[in-house]
């Protein structure tokens, strides 16, 4: 019986995962290389480098230029996340979405805003300040800074009833981005505005997006208490 040809990627990805859940090949047992592996498979060494890239990022392969791959000792599942619309967010929920724009001015940012921009240090950006609301409750509390010399047109967004998040995913596209999650204590004048107490403790998400070199926007979202997070592995 002839071997079976692998006509595309996915096909190759589906036959290294199934030798590597069968144990074929071991965790941290080095695989064939992709020259092999295109012979074996019949197909061209490309198809093979792009299904072996693709498990590589998942986690399952590790891949070391000159040391060739092996079988991830130990595999790291990697959580998808996406950049969410707070408005869909809270209709998922089942509430309703609300949305207060508290700010909106543009000003030379601190100097710890343009550091992590790479903006230069007398550039004006955008600044928005926004509440939004699930049931007419106070939600999250949006505080952002737009790189208006890569996103000019959001000068002319007044974000009174439409929210920076929002717009900026349908009108100002990104290459990659930088976050970060944690537990913050707020101001004053953000507890005031969450309905919570000074100091309180809250979920805190921190983002930052580039168009290839350069910064589109920064922003740090406040969640009131009891705000869950929940992706996929």
């Amino acid at each position: 019986m002839n071997a079976p040809s692998f006509r595309n990627w996915q096909s190759v990805q589906d036959e290294v995962l199934r030798r590597i859940h069968a144990r074929e090949w071991k965790p941290g047992e080095l695989i064939p290389n992709e020259a092999d592996l295109a012979v074996e498979f019949g197909c061209a060494r490309s198809t093979v480098n792009r299904a072996l890239r693709a498990l590589a990022e998942s986690g399952l392969l590790d891949r070391r230029r000159k040391a060739g791959t092996r079988v991830a000792a130990q595999p790291v599942a990697k959580a998808t996340l996406d950049i969410a619309v707070i408005r869909h967010e809270v209709e998922a929920r089942g509430n309703k979405y609300g949305y207060q724009l508290l700010m909106r001015e543009t000003v030379v940012p601190p100097a710890r805003i343009c550091g992590a921009m790479q903006t230069p240090a007398d550039a004006a950006l955008l600044h928005v300040r926004a509440l939004h609301l699930a049931d007419d409750a106070p939600y999250a509390v949006e505080d952002r800074w737009i790189n208006i010399g890569i996103v000019p047109q959001a000068q002319s967004e007044d974000f009174a009833t439409i929210s920076a998040n929002e717009w900026l995913l349908t009108h100002a596209p990104y290459t990659h981005g930088e976050i970060a999650f944690s537990a913050a204590q707020v101001s004053a004048d953000d507890a005031d505005i969450l309905g919570v107490a000074a100091q309180s403790a809250v979920f805190a998400i921190d983002r930052l997006t580039w168009d290839n070199d350069a910064s589109v926007t920064k922003v740090r979202l406040l969640f009131t208490p009891g705000y869950q997070l929940r992706t996929q592995l």
